[in-house]
């Protein structure tokens, strides 16, 4: 138990070192079932440590005894083990899809995407921004190779994309760690929460450019008007359980910014308070109706699918800019659901793609399908899930959103982009499925039948959705005390900085 936070992280490093050695390294079929269990191992850590942290607990893992906030240390909060379990569903479902066949088409499959996962878990756990980049820099790298897995022309096009605008928002990352250490002393989060209220007015002003630099960098990474651009051509382009798992790299940008501006530069933070809001509500709104426009344009389910990642990063904006308990609280259900369907809905791109002979996923009339009613019903529930109609968690998330919003001030806002944005996604949805499923020139030919594995990740992932709504009480409860419980730590930092390893 004592060693329980750390294992999130050393379980994928370790399977991704193993299956670069032989014998395994050599064999497909160990390295499948090396990477399911260590995906099953991870997950099983994961809910563990969300069970004890729903007591209110936050624990501390502390490298080599060195006390914060001079050490590095691991914090599992309700937040971060939430990410976690998040990030466990999403990858096992993804590895499970990869194991019908998609993991062969490049090398390095394995180890690669045991070390993303490894990069993302540590993101959610660290309690200090230096290694927060380091986590990104780890997850990143991975991601580069990913992207690329398989090659091909288009594929090679978003990846350069796609490594260019990332090594810029490292070097920015780089700048404003700079700038906040030369100005707090420490990069330790709940340390730098300490020290802000207390700086002189001189001083507040480079931390705000610190401070500001970040937002810009989880700007880029959460795929935030204006940095959006490098996000559908990249989702796209990429095989489909590595867009799959892609669907919780914004999210880690999301969380970045929650973490960051409501912790470091929230309420408590004196001259410095919630300096990201005037700048998050205007981009929220743009980011949702750029979205709504990229949904209308899209000719391809992926890139529909990608323009609909693009919207629900809009809306979660919108909620982190409402600065509130309940608003978080409804944010992370609305995370939660959003991550899970968009990952589910790039695989059923994938088999479509698949089975649609040369016209592939364009909306444009092609041959029926080899298996239309398994991928129909798959594409249904998605759609209705994705586009927030009920009974599916889509709108239960939504409404938790909106009906956190202040109705005197926010609601005029927020209310028509979310709705509008629903609206779009439905009519571009109901488009792509007329298209694909009715849109029919002659009977299929001969073709390869979908892997029975395949099938079940996706409905794995699709079956979050209506779970979601189910067990909805237990799950917004825990949501909304993730969210006291980080809206609380400004006031009471000692739990994060109490030598011991625990609160």
């Amino acid at each position: 138990m004592e060693h329980l936070a750390i294992l999130p992280i050393i379980i994928p490093l370790l399977s991704g070192i193993l299956m670069l050695l032989p014998p395994v390294c050599r064999d497909n079929w160990r390295q499948r079932i090396l990477s399911l269990a260590a995906l099953g191992a991870v997950l099983l850590v994961s809910i563990r440590l969300l069970a004890l942290s729903a007591s209110g607990e936050i624990q501390l893992y502390v490298l080599g005894d060195w006390q914060p906030p001079f050490g590095i240390v691991l914090v599992a909060d309700r937040l971060s083990t939430l990410m976690l379990l998040l990030t466990a569903v999403l990858g096992f479902g993804a590895m499970l899809y990869a194991c019908g066949g998609d993991d062969k088409r490049g090398m390095y499959f394995h180890p690669l995407f045991m070390f993303q996962m490894m990069g993302i878990n540590g993101a959610f756990l660290t309690g200090d921004i230096f290694n927060l980049f380091v986590f990104f820099e780890v997850l990143l790298i991975s991601s580069y190779a990913l992207l690329i897995h398989a090659g091909g022309k288009q594929k090679t096009r978003a990846s350069v994309h796609y490594v260019i605008l990332n090594l810029a928002g490292s070097s920015i990352f780089l700048f404003a760690l700079g700038i906040l250490y030369g100005t707090l002393g420490t990069l330790n989060i709940a340390d730098m929460a300490q020290k802000v209220p207390h700086l002189e007015p001189s001083e507040q002003l480079i931390a705000k450019t610190g401070a500001l630099m970040l937002l810009v960098v989880f700007g880029l990474k959460s795929a935030m008007l204006p940095l959006q651009f490098w996000l559908p051509r990249t989702y796209a382009s990429a095989s489909a359980p590595v867009a799959a798992l892609f669907a919780i790299l914004t999210k880690v940008g999301i969380y970045s910014i929650l973490r960051v501006f409501t912790v470091v530069f929230g309420e408590d933070a004196g001259g410095l308070a919630q300096i990201a809001q005037p700048w998050l509500w205007p981009l929220s709104i743009l980011t949702l109706i750029i979205g709504s426009l990229g949904i209308l344009a899209a000719t391809s389910l992926r890139q529909l699918i990608a323009q609909l990642v693009i919207l629900s990063i809009g809306t979660l904006l919108a909620a982190v800019a409402m600065s509130r308990v309940e608003a978080t609280g409804a944010l992370l259900y609305y995370l939660i659901h959003s991550t899970l369907v968009c990952g589910a809905l790039f695989l059923i791109a994938d088999l479509i793609f698949h089975q649609r002979g040369k016209a592939e996923d364009r909306f444009v009339t092609a041959r029926q399908m080899c298996q239309p009613v398994p991928l129909g019903i798959a594409f249904f529930i998605g759609a209705l899930a994705i586009a927030g109609l009920p009974p599916f968690s889509g709108f239960v998330g939504k409404a938790l959103i909106l009906k956190a919003a202040d109705m005197n001030a926010e609601a005029v806002w927020i209310y028509p982009a979310v709705l509008i944005g629903g609206l779009a996604a439905l009519i571009a949805l109901s488009r792509a499925g007329t298209s694909l499923f009715w849109n029919i020139s002659r009977e299929p030919d001969a073709c390869e039948r979908t892997p029975k594995i395949k099938l079940v990740a996706v409905y794995l992932l699709l079956a979050t959705s209506p779970l979601l709504v189910i067990f909805g009480g237990p799950v917004s409860d825990f949501t909304e005390q993730a969210a006291i419980q980080l809206h609380g730590m400004s006031s009471d930092l000692e739990p994060l900085l109490r030598p011991g390893g625990k609160s």
